[in-house]
Parts: structure tokens; C-alpha cells; sequence
């Protein structure tokens, strides 16, 4: 039947189902996406599909600090065998937040977490590598394919095997002595987890530094994974794993970050920018590398990607933490639900207030929307004697139908859109809560320990299915197509059985959302039946 009831019906029901979907496809099936920027801003070349990576590695060559004309293979093809004492531990950085090793190559060879909610599922404390990583933060590579393989044979000197900060910025120095060149590694460590790092090389050798593959500490979920460039104008990039297939440039980016869902290791120069190429190994995951010459200035975070802490080192160090599609809406409701957690001093009652404050500020729409659909519901039987009346002249039918909704000032497309424009903001949310490491390990009450976990007794999945349940029997419908009612009918059933293995806060929303819909749903009833009976009384009078 080709008429605006029936577009009413089609809209209303692919909202719905346009939400279940998405959520299906960004916790399951969302194909990871690399953005690249116009040619003005970032120059990209074709890759050596043939190339290799093996346990060592060479670099690009550079011309002052303007990345040029490297292929895929010379970054990422061995010149020389690793050496077996190249994992061999030359310092011990230990702050309040994490320990650092560093290893004889002169780089980070692993990050332990220490916060008591840092743990894996076996209880120990995370960290952020895994031993098979050949490419970790702060390696040194150079252009030069003789002096790179000098280099990966030679090991640094430290100038402590051990540096504790606590509450003053402590320096290590390491040193690497090679035939033409000495390269010197000067990083100052702060207490808040960031750090400085000056590179100085004896002579003007063009070498590349890098902050490393990406975490590896939260890589059973399906989120973004991957890479974030900052550049000069602002422009955000994010680059997915598996799917980089040509090396791209940045001549000014503000910050270069490797990322899994919580953590990420970075290295940025707010003030002057980096000079970076963006490389790929055989799995096209992206790998970074920093152009320098000479010497090469900057500033480094390694943990958690925690937005107050990232902030309070520097605000645009937040641009690391990625929420997708929505992410313009989704940071204005993370620092709210930041706010309210620091009134509340619980992440769970954050969220509850959070969803209870978003429901009152779109009740104007959802009211709107929902006497609207009180009054299709009203006209359901007049609008079927019209169709009948009409039958086989839909042009009729559509005219008598538009006089039947203006005389009863009733919109046909009133109930859906309302719902439509509130769709963007319930998807922030959704990815606000998916993302968020700030709740992990974050309790809320009774049995809920963590937040960023799934419910492990099924009470609020069930609670939310049974609350969304509630919600459609007392929401007014027109549906009349057997079909269209058995998809809404099960419609509770399906989101139950997918948020079992949301996050706990995910589902916390969700089931607030639904509760506090019903109480507006059983007040608009209520309002329209009164001002109906009102309405009725009024007709008899005359």
C-alpha cells in the first residue's frame, strides 16, 4: 500500500531496526577504514607489494627535515640480524604509574601498568607489549643502509641501569657509539607518565624515530586499532589496522599516536610539528616513523588513555582518544559524564544522572513525537475506511488522507522524526561507554565490579530487554502487517540477547533509557487520554 501511513510504519521500523544494526555492525562487523587527507595536506606512494619484514630493519632517507622519496621496502626489509642480546635490559625507569625497561637497541621494551585496576583477566599486571614486537617506542632506524646495520649490531650505554620518579623529573642518558656517528638519547621522565626525549647525532646522519607498534593490551575488542595523526591545521586521521596499502606523508602533524581501545604510546611537538611517514608492514598495520637530522626535539606519553590525565599534560593530547563516526557529538558527552563523576564520585550513578538529564532536555521532541503517534493512532480506523473508499486510486487516497491529518492537525511523519534526531546522540553515548578506559575496573553497586565488563549475572541485560518489552506494549502503534508485529515483537528479545556481552555501562544506559522512557510514555498517555475524554465531551456538548 503506497500511502503516508505506510510510510510511517516503514520509517519507524527501520529506525529500530537501523539502531539494532548498527550496533551489530560496530561491535562485530565494521570493516576498518583508513582516511587520508587530500593531496595538499598528505602526499602518498605506491608500495613495494613484494616486501618483507623480518626481525630488522632499516629506514628512509630524509633531506633536511622534509620526509622524501623512501619506498615501502627500505623501511621495512632487514639489513642485518638482531643480535640475541638485543633484548638484554640496560635501565629500569620506575614512576607511580607504570615501569619501564629499556633494552640494549635503546628502546622501550615493555610498559607494566601498576594501578590495582591495570590487570588482566589472570590477575596480573598489564602490559602494553607483546614479546614478538619487533618495532617498539623510541628505536632508532637510519637511512643509511650500512650505518642501520652497524646499529642493530651495537648496543647502548646507559647512564643508570636504574632511575626512580617520584615527584621530580628524572634523566637518562643513553649512548650508542657507532664508526661515523654517535647517537645520544637525553628523556626526562616526569611523574604523570609523560616525558621528554632530545636526539643528537655526531653528525648529520638522517635517521628516523618511532613511538612504536601499537599497544597490544585490549586487542580482544572490536573497536578502533590502529593509528591517529594530529596534523598542524587540526585535521584528525585515524588509520586501521590490516588495511594501510601505501605509504602515507604528513609534512607538519602536531602528535602521531599508536592506539589499541585503552592505551597508546605517542609522540608529539604541539608548537613546531613532526615531519612523518606512515609505513605498513605485511599485515598492513601502520607503523610511524619521525623524520630528523642532526637533532631531533620531543615530547612522548606512553599508558592509558585516560582523557583527565591526557588533558592535564596537554589538552590536545585528548584528540589520541577516538570514538568513530561520532565523535564531534561523543566529546561533549564524555566531559559532561566527567563532570557529573567528579560530583558524584561513582562512574555508574554518572552514567545513570547523565542518561536521566539527556531524556528531560529531548522530552519537547519526545513528547512531540509521541502525541503524534497517540493521534495516528486515534485516526487508524478513519484511515482505513479512506483506503477502502479509494481503493485502487492511490492519488485519491493519499489527497483525502492529508485532509484527515490536517483536520486533526496530526503529522504522519511526527512520531519517527523526533526519534531519528535523537539517534545521533544515543550512538555517541554508545561509543562514549564502549571506549571509556575510566571505567574500567569502575564499580557501581552491589554486583556490578566493572563497568567496562559484561554483566556477569545477566541482570541488567535482562532488565533492559524486559524494560524495552514494557515500553512496547504501552507505546501507541498503527502497525497492522503481521510481519512488521512479529519483528517488533521480538525486537526485546534480540537486544537482550546482544548486550549479555556489552560492557555492564553500556547496558546501564541502555536500561535507564528504557525505564525513564516508560515513565514519559505512561505520562503522555495518560495527558492524551484526558485531553481526548475532554475533546469527546466537548463534541456532545455541541
Amino acid at each position: 500500500m503506497n500511502n503516508d501511513q505506510d510510510t510511517h510504519k516503514r520509517i519507524l521500523i527501520a529506525t529500530l531496526l537501523s539502531f539494532l544494526f548498527f550496533v551489530m555492525y560496530d561491535q562485530y562487523l565494521m570493516p576498518k577504514q583508513t582516511v587520508q587527507q587530500p593531496q595538499t595536506q598528505t602526499q602518498t606512494q605506491k608500495s613495494n607489494n613484494n616486501s618483507t619484514q623480518d626481525s630488522s630493519k632499516s629506514a628512509p632517507t630524509v633531506t633536511d627535515t622534509t620526509v622524501i622519496g623512501a619506498n615501502h621496502k627500505t623501511i621495512t626489509e632487514p639489513t642485518a640480524p638482531l643480535q640475541d642480546n638485543s633484548k638484554d635490559i640496560i635501565a629500569t625507569v620506575e614512576l607511580p604509574q607504570m615501569r619501564i625497561t629499556i633494552d640494549s637497541l635503546g628502546r622501550v621494551d615493555q610498559v607494566t601498568l601498576k594501578s590495582k585496576i591495570q590487570k588482566d583477566k589472570d590477575g596480573n599486571q598489564i602490559q602494553l607489549f607483546k614479546k614478538f614486537n619487533t618495532l617498539r617506542p623510541l628505536e632508532v632506524r637510519y637511512s643509511n643502509a650500512n650505518v642501520n646495520s652497524e646499529a642493530f649490531k651495537t648496543n647502548y650505554k646507559s647512564s643508570t641501569d636504574s632511575l626512580i620518579v617520584n615527584s621530580q623529573a628524572q634523566k637518562l642518558i643513553l649512548t650508542q657509539k657507532l664508526t661515523s656517528t654517535t647517537i645520544t638519547k637525553t628523556i626526562t621522565f616526569y611523574p604523570d607518565a609523560h616525558y621528554d626525549i632530545s636526539i643528537q647525532s655526531s653528525n648529520k646522519q638522517d635517521f628516523f624515530i618511532t613511538p612504536g607498534v601499537r599497544p597490544d593490551a585490549a586487542a580482544d575488542e572490536f573497536v578502533f586499532k590502529g593509528a591517529v595523526i594530529k596534523e598542524f591545521d587540526n585535521t584528525l586521521v585515524t588509520i586501521d589496522d590490516d588495511e594501510l596499502e601505501e605509504s602515507l606523508r604528513f609534512k607538519d602533524a602536531k602528535i602521531v599516536a599508536s592506539s589499541d581501545k585503552y592505551y597508546t604510546t605517542a609522540l608529539y611537538d604541539i608548537q613546531n610539528g613532526l615531519n612523518v611517514i606512515v609505513d605498513y608492514n605485511k599485515d598492513g598495520n601502520p607503523l610511524i616513523f619521525i623524520a630528523g637530522k642532526n637533532s631531533l626535539n620531543l615530547h612522548g606519553y606512553m599508558g592509558a588513555k585516560n582523557h583527565r590525565q591526557l588533558n592535564s599534560i596537554d589538552p590536545e593530547l585528548t584528540s589520541i582518544i577516538e570514538y568513530g563516526w561520532f565523535t564531534f557529538i561523543a566529546k561533549p558527552v564524555f566531559i559532561a559524564l566527567n563532570y557529573l563523576h567528579g560530583i558524584f564520585g561513582n562512574w555508574g550513578w554518572a552514567i545513570v544522572v547523565l542518561t536521566i538529564l539527556m531524556k528531560i532536555v529531548l522530552f519537547p521532541l519526545t513528547y512531540k513525537g509521541m502525541m503524534s503517534m497517540q493521534k495516528l493512532k486515534v485516526l487508524a480506523p478513519k484511515i482505513k475506511e479512506l483506503q477502502a473508499k479509494h481503493k485502487g486510486n492511490p492519488q485519491k487516497s493519499s489527497a483525502a488522507m492529508m485532509e484527515l491529518y490536517k483536520k486533526h492537525n496530526a503529522n504522519p511523519m511526527g512520531g519517527c522524526l523526533p526519534m531519528i534526531m535523537q539517534i545521533p546522540i544515543f550512538f555517541a553515548m554508545y561509543r562514549v561507554l564502549l571506549n571509556a578506559i575510566e571505567l574500567k575496573g569502575a564499580e557501581w553497586i552491589f554486583w556490578i565490579e566493572d563497568l567496562a565488563i559484561m554483566d556477569p549475572y545477566f541482570i541488567l541485560p535482562i532488565l533492559m530487554g524486559t524494560t524495552m518489552y514494557i515500553q512496547q506494549v504501552i507505546t501507541p502503534t498503527t502497525i497492522t502487517d503481521p510481519m512488521q508485529e512479529k519483528i517488533f515483537k521480538y525486537l526485546p528479545i534480540l537486544f537482550t540477547f546482544f548486550f549479555v556481552t556489552f560492557p555492564a555501562g553500556l547496558t546501564l544506559y541502555w536500561f535507564i533509557n528504557n525505564l525513564f522512557s516508560i515513565i514519559q510514555q505512561y505520562y503522555i498517555n495518560t495527558v492524551f487520554e484526558k485531553t481526548r475524554a475532554h475533546e469527546i465531551q466537548e463534541h456532545h456538548k455541541k
